[in-house]
């Protein structure tokens, strides 16, 4: 009887241990992964925040529509902050206080800056669409990661290209450094000088073009008595348009290379035919529909799931951002976290986008994703694929 009592009591115990088991997993292991978005959709960046918001969720439709990550869904809880510090501290607060929310998927430099130290003081990941190079130093940055090639690199790269596909070797090629008074206009400008020193290439003044231009006739008149052989444009769409329209008014004859967020596939329809045969972007990611394996799963979700008829690049860096972090917390081992989603992201090494972009790697001393960019010209009312241009791993470049 005693015997009997024992095995009893000792399935009992089992069943106990089960379903508390049981339990643990259902409550905890299978309740979704909770994200937040902090998007532009209505401020001065919205000509291209908007596509990448689209980016963004509809990767989390197709990730759970296909499985979750392992077996769990994604909950993307966003919203619009306009472009505005107070209101995208405001959603920060909100997500991490009362969601209790470790990831976020954010947007410009202006706010990935303003919460370098709460992310840092909150172990939240915060993966944003600012390719910002101050945020590349794990020691200064540790939760700060991005998909694209950081803003430095790219203008490196595009002086690269320029100082290699200068026709004339006795005379050296010029430029001119356009571009918004903010963060993200400014970020790379030291480091594109620096580099136009090293490999001798002159440049002239700096012009100041706002976000929110509507001419800059008198910027670009100072341009052409410098008569450079090319501008850099650091804004985003809108406003450069607005520059190579008005570069057509007073015919200033110079070519345009432009950052990522100021060249996309609706840029020759704002900025007229003046664009035409003058105009190179550098990207670090395919143009919508190119032929690269990757884009198909991106079409499809595309057509299934987006609420808008636009399409860019700018959705694919969008959907990007959303399947590296994917990546990540897929490779956890255990709960979910800003911690655990860090060290994971800090595994990933020459990660596979199909084509999307290069390879992907980050580790615990370097964020830069990589060090290549595809250049794309504007000729014949169609965006070509122009060339590769890609550098080094140089540990000197980390963090500016």
């Amino acid at each position: 009887m005693k015997v009997f009592k024992k095995i009893l009591v000792g399935i009992v115990v089992i069943i106990l241990i089960l379903a508390a088991g049981y339990v643990y997993f259902y409550q905890f292991e299978k309740k979704p992964i909770k994200i937040g978005g902090i998007f532009d959709l209505t401020g001065a960046t919205s000509d291209v925040g908007v596509d990448y918001s689209l980016g963004v969720k509809d990767a989390v439709h197709w990730i759970n529509e296909n499985g979750g990550i392992n077996n769990r869904k994604i909950e993307l809880i966003s919203d619009d902050y306009a472009y505005d510090i107070p209101k995208a501290k405001a959603l920060y607060a909100k997500y991490t206080k009362e969601l209790k929310i470790e990831l976020i998927q954010g947007w410009g430099t202006g706010d990935t800056e303003a919460l370098m130290a709460s992310t840092n003081r909150d172990g939240v990941v915060y993966m944003s669409a600012s390719y910002a190079a101050a945020i590349t130093d794990p020691l200064h940055t540790p939760y700060n990661f991005f998909v694209g090639t950081d803003y430095s690199t790219s203008l490196r790269l595009a002086i690269k290209y320029i100082k290699e596909k200068h026709p004339d070797p006795s005379q050296p090629p010029k430029i001119v450094f356009i571009y918004p008074d903010h963060p993200y206009g400014r970020a790379p400008i030291p480091a594109g000088k620096k580099m136009a020193e090293e490999l001798g290439v002159k440049y002239g003044p700096d012009q100041i073009v706002g976000l929110g231009a509507k001419e800059a006739i008198d910027q670009l008149s100072k341009v052409k008595e410098y008569n450079p052989d090319w501008v850099w444009l650091g804004g985003t769409v809108n406003s450069c348009a607005v520059v190579i329209r008005d570069a057509g008014k007073i015919g200033l004859g110079t070519k345009f290379i432009i950052n990522t967020w100021g060249f996309d596939e609706t840029l020759l329809a704002k900025a007229g035919p003046y664009a035409n045969g003058r105009t190179y972007g550098v990207a670090p990611a395919a143009l919508w529909g190119d032929s690269v394996p990757g884009m198909d799963d991106i079409m499809g979700a595309h057509k299934k799931y987006a609420s808008a008829k636009t399409h860019t690049i700018n959705y694919v860096k969008g959907w990007l951002s959303m399947m590296v972090m994917a990546e990540a917390i897929k490779r956890v081992k255990g709960s979910v976290s800003g911690y655990s989603v860090r060290e994971a992201l800090e595994t990933v090494k020459d990660f596979n986008t199909g084509g999307l972009s290069a390879p992907i790697s980050f580790s615990a001393t370097d964020h830069r994703p990589n060090m290549q960019v595809k250049i794309y010209k504007i000729e014949g009312d169609k965006y070509q694929f122009v060339t590769e241009v890609k550098m080094e791993r140089d540990t000197r470049f980390i963090g500016w």
